[in-house]
């Protein structure tokens, strides 16, 4: 094994291949180590995020080096049959590549097993390995903008499918109509890791019936609860407005990574203000710009950003109100979030919390994986629940220092690593002495970064996909690093320079558009084995 450094909570233990990954997975599953948050495996590497309050990096090289690795994965029972239309857009290029005719290839991909190895990239999306040996093409050298959802791609010795439509760079060899992911299902992901999967051609016939286990439909989904109570009813969302809450942990099976709140620090000290549990959902405001009227009686609280608040009452008596304190609303009173001054992100909490269903166990908007609840927009009533007993409203919160701002350069301190071996000394360097711009492209997914001079590579070889971390600085082939925030993918395909520290991370989602950003190295990329 070789661990390399990801942050102050996670580390990377790269292995030689699938089958040692596994083992290494299943021996954590079945004897866990306390501390232990997560584990993402990928195609030779296992991410793990642990808490470092209860177990050290250096206890946890220890432990997990003293794993054996000889164990063999029990197959799963389930199998399942995906019927392909073999009429990919990639199909002849593949048989080019491969010296072989199109219909061997189908034959090929269709004569082998399959068993979910892992999911990333996307909820549902299963990396499947097994099948013919011959059939290992690379990805695509210009990935396509757009994929169609249902895609059947090849990439490296792994076999997929696009859940949904998105951008992508696999080699695509056929499309199926069977869903991979459906809210609908009791649980969501079609392939989970370990099933059998075969691949059946449709011209030559259909497949069969799913196993009733991963067929079933939900009995009854989660209907919107009713308060009966105050109500926000929201004459203008803004830019951006998305519940969130501290994130859809434990989902990683399904290629759901945890999303949540940008700037968690904010979010909870808005929850604190009103007197809620401080993993509540609240309302993410993006660059100000939210406008409502309050339906009943409210106390709420916005954090984050430094905005102007403006409250205007029935009369038409107009009043500025603090931030980070809570203000009581009577009804009809109007509240407009102004631009921010400082900052790119606020949060709204309201006394007894938002009405809203949680999905996968969280009311986190995950942009990229499309899971929870939908973008706020105007005319939406957003009803409260009832106040709990003992919620208690806090006493004003101080605003947090050095709020992000487009006339001042931005530090974040990074720690090195999982990839920074696969990079010149001189773009290591370049990293922490260039000035970074944020451009409009960035979102929840990423901040993306660009620099005079792009980030050059001393190893050009494909990286197979390996889990990526909130922070990471993930370096396309562009050389132009993106950041990454709470949408980020599960795995990644691209090498990680280095990553945000954990204590910079609220920081970062707090960086507006146009700002400039510097990285300051807070120790050196060691590997240990």
């Amino acid at each position: 094994m070789r661990f390399l450094p990801v942050n102050l909570d996670a580390l990377l233990v790269e292995l030689d291949d699938l089958a040692q990954t596994l083992a290494l997975l299943a021996s954590l599953q079945a004897e866990p180590i306390a501390g232990i948050e997560e584990l993402v495996p990928a195609a030779r590497t296992l991410l793990v995020r642990y808490r470092p309050a209860k177990v050290s990096q250096a206890a946890l090289v220890e432990r997990i080096g003293a794993r054996s690795l000889d164990a063999r994965v029990e197959r799963a029972a389930t199998r399942i049959e995906i019927p392909v239309d073999y009429s990919g857009e990639d199909l002849d290029e593949v048989a080019r590549m491969l010296g072989i005719p199109r219909e061997e290839v189908i034959r090929r991909h269709t004569a082998g097993e399959y068993t979910v190895a892992f999911t990333g990239f996307a909820p549902g999306f299963a990396y499947m390995s097994g099948g013919d040996p011959l059939l290992n093409v690379p990805r695509r050298t210009t990935p396509r903008t757009r994929i169609p959802a249902g895609a059947v791609g090849l990439a490296g010795p792994f076999s997929g499918i696009y859940p949904q439509a998105s951008p992508g760079g696999w080699q695509i060899i056929g499309v199926t109509d069977l869903p991979m992911w459906d809210l609908g299902r009791e649980v969501p992901a079609l392939l989970q890791p370990g099933f059998q999967v075969r691949f059946v051609d449709k011209a030559v016939r259909p497949a069969l019936a799913l196993p009733a286990s991963v067929a079933r439909p939900v009995a009854a989904r989660i209907a919107q609860e009713a308060s009966g109570g105050a109500a926000l009813e929201i004459l203008s969302p803004g830019v951006q407005a998305l519940f969130q809450d501290t994130g859809r942990h434990g989902q990683a099976g399904q290629g759901v990574s945890a999303s949540g709140a940008v700037d968690q620090g904010a979010l909870r000290a808005a929850n604190r203000l009103v007197g809620n549990a401080s993993d509540a959902a609240c309302v993410e405001i993006v660059d100000g710009g939210f406008h409502f009227v309050c339906r009943g009686e409210a106390v709420i609280a916005f954090t984050g950003a430094d905005a102007p608040i403006e409250v205007t009452s029935v009369s038409g008596a107009q009043w500025t109100a603090p931030d980070h304190e809570a203000i009581a609303l009577s009804d009809g009173d109007s509240v407009m979030l102004g631009h921010p001054r400082a900052g790119m992100r606020s949060y709204l909490a309201v006394r007894g919390g938002f009405a809203i269903a949680p999905v996968l166990g969280s009311c986190a908007t995950d942009t990229l994986a499309r899971v929870g609840p939908a973008p706020i927009g105007a005319g939406d009533l957003l009803p409260v629940r009832p106040v709990a007993h003992g919620a208690i409203v806090g006493t004003p919160e101080q605003p947090p220092a050095e709020l992000p701002t487009r006339e001042h350069t931005v530090t974040l301190d990074v720690v090195m690593g999982p990839r920074t071996d696969w990079f010149t000394p001189e773009a290591v360097a370049l990293l922490a002495s260039q000035v970074w711009q944020v451009t409009p492209q960035s979102n929840r997914v990423g901040l993306r970064l660009a620099g005079e001079q792009p980030l050059s590579r001393s190893n050009p070889s494909e990286l197979p996909s390996e889990g990526t971390a909130l922070g990471a600085l993930q370096v396309p082939p562009s050389g132009q690093p993106v950041l990454f925030l709470a949408d980020h993918p599960l795995t990644g395909g691209y090498p990680v320079i280095g990553a945000v520290a954990s204590h910079h991370l609220d920081r970062a989602g707090q960086i507006p558009i146009g700002a400039s950003v510097r990285f300051n190295p807070i120790q050196p990329f060691t590997a240990a084995s």
